[in-house]
């Protein structure tokens, strides 16, 4: 991602950065892509399917990625798992961010699993989608190329491991059954995913 540069003011400036959206909703596609614009984002990519999605990432570098959980033609997990094992530079390293109206805590796992950098919940708030971008600009999270996980590096926590199984003695076991409680609070969702806080 660039770097976000500030003005004088200590604002960030988002004018350069090359964001793309994927929703199949139309609607969904709109307020993504007008809240971006409401930040200050000026080059802004759309598109309604994962295959229109990969053609624009394999022309165009993109600085982050908006994408919905759920697509016509795949879901928003498997284009991020597709990004990640793509030799596509500097697109395969790009921020992702998933939006999602799906947050039982299977939900949220999948979304981490797949390679993506945060998990917001739908109704999506601007203040919310901010405070994810700038986690991202300035954050710090290494970068993990492994044989079953390509993605910013999950291990903020002991709460469980990838379904393929832990890599360390004290991690809990990777079974994950049906939920059986109700949706995740974004407060929630960030605590599973751990996100550093910013100085603003």
């Amino acid at each position: 991602m660039v770097a976000l540069p500030e003005d004088s003011g200590g604002k960030i400036n988002l004018r350069a950065i090359k964001a793309l959206c994927v929703d199949s909703n139309a609607q969904g596609l709109e307020i993504l892509s007008q809240t971006l614009l409401g930040f200050g984002v000026e080059k802004i990519s759309r598109a309604t399917t994962g295959e229109e999605a990969k053609s624009i990432l394999s022309k165009q570098t993109v600085d982050l990625m908006l994408s919905d959980s759920i697509l016509s033609d795949m879901s928003g997990f498997d284009l991020v798992r597709w990004l990640r094992a793509a030799n596509l530079e500097p697109n395969r390293y790009a921020p992702v961010i998933t939006v999602t109206g799906h947050t039982q805590q299977s939900q949220i796992l999948s979304a981490r699993d797949c390679g993506a950098h945060f998990v917001v919940a739908k109704p999506m708030t601007p203040t919310i989608l901010m405070e994810r971008i700038l986690w991202v600009a300035r954050g710090g999270r290494m970068f993990v190329e492994a044989e079953t996980f390509i993605g910013p590096d999950r291990r903020f926590k002991h709460h469980g491991v990838p379904d393929t199984g832990g890599r360390r003695r004290e991690d809990l076991s990777d079974a994950i059954g049906e939920a059986t409680q109700p949706n995740l609070s974004q407060e929630e969702i960030n605590d599973v995913v751990k996100p550093q806080r910013a100085s603003l």
